[in-house]
């Protein structure tokens, strides 16, 4: 068996271990997030040794999880508490590979049952418009906030896709996005539509100055696409972030009285009003990236605008109207 080394510092071990076999950043700090959430639990319990947790150990853990309440009340969802235990186990499954104890007490423990959630407040048309036309664009930060929104709802991109974005990721001349380590850290080429194009050049030239159509992405460096706030073109720009894009969204969105959502509610939005409009499921699940098709075709239980005006044509129970 290895050497006895502490809690803490095997979770920096097994990090450092997953950036060398190329796991994506978002995975990174997820898992992050997870295990310093139960190595505070451990530490206020004096449990630093790697052989003092056991699955009983786990299992209290597990009822925490369950039992925790956040700032405004309400408890954990389902598939928080689900991630939460997957990192851990994950953690205990390396730890006892790498012989650092001699058994895995996490191999044993059940994680909660995950339903198949429905995406929420999905918003039609004229609401999309309403929020997108209802943007300042007399000022800079307003141009961008619409280039940024107008993108998520065209290309259906997450929040960290379009926070990773370079320019020259873009093509304007095929109207197409290189989306660069996705989930699951792979590419992939989806459409951009004109008019979220059209945003896109006009934030590059009249914001950040940079020309776009004669930018040739084989010889020059690639700059951020939607920077943080800075105007000029530098390759030192810093994204505007993952949970800048959230707040952002957010805030937009409580402007026109949608309580509940952030960026991907336009990625929800997009796939299901597409879908109404006639848009194949397999073209949907290439667009939103999706490795398996039953991701999308949640999707196809949302979009309820043909299914409702086929029961509105065929259900035989009908409301009696009396003639005046």
């Amino acid at each position: 068996m290895s050497e006895v080394v502490d809690l803490s510092e095997l979770k920096d071990r097994y990090l450092s271990g997953l950036r060398i076999l190329n796991y994506s950043e978002c995975t990174l700090y997820n898992r992050l997030y997870d295990l310093d959430l139960f190595l505070k639990w451990c530490d206020t319990r004096g449990l630093s040794d790697p052989r003092d947790i056991s699955k009983p150990v786990l299992e209290r853990y597990q009822s925490h999880i369950y039992h925790y309440r956040k700032k405004d009340g309400d408890p954990l969802s389902v598939h928080t508490q689900h991630r939460h235990l997957a990192s851990v186990r994950l953690f205990f499954k390396w730890i006892s590979q790498e012989n650092y104890i001699p058994h895995n007490p996490a191999s044993e423990l059940i994680l909660p049952k995950l339903g198949k959630r429905l995406p929420r407040n999905i918003l039609n048309t004229e609401k999309v418009e309403s929020i997108l036309n209802g943007i300042d664009v007399s000022k800079n930060v307003g141009v961008r906030n619409r280039a940024i929104l107008e993108t998520l709802y065209s290309t259906g991109m997450r929040r960290g896709e379009l926070a990773n974005l370079q320019v020259g990721d873009v093509d304007v001349h095929r109207g197409t996005v290189m989306i660069r380590d996705g989930k699951g850290a792979k590419d992939r080429v989806v459409p951009i539509g004109e008019r979220a194009l059209m945003w896109v050049e006009k934030y590059l030239t009249e914001v950040r100055y940079f020309d776009f159509t004669d930018y040739d992405r084989r010889k020059e460096p690639l700059f951020t696409l939607f920077s943080s706030g800075r105007n000029k073109k530098q390759s030192s720009d810093k994204s505007i972030g993952a949970a800048t894009l959230s707040d952002l969204c957010r805030k937009l969105l409580r402007k026109f009285d949608v309580n509940k959502g952030a960026c991907h509610i336009f990625r929800h939005t997009a796939a299901t009003l597409m879908l109404e409009n006639g848009a194949d499921v397999r073209f949907i699940q290439e667009l939103l990236g999706h490795e398996e098709l039953s991701s999308t075709q949640i999707y196809t239980q949302v979009s309820i605008g043909k299914l409702k005006e086929v029961h509105t044509k065929t259900h035989p129970a009908k409301m009696n109207r009396t003639k005046k």
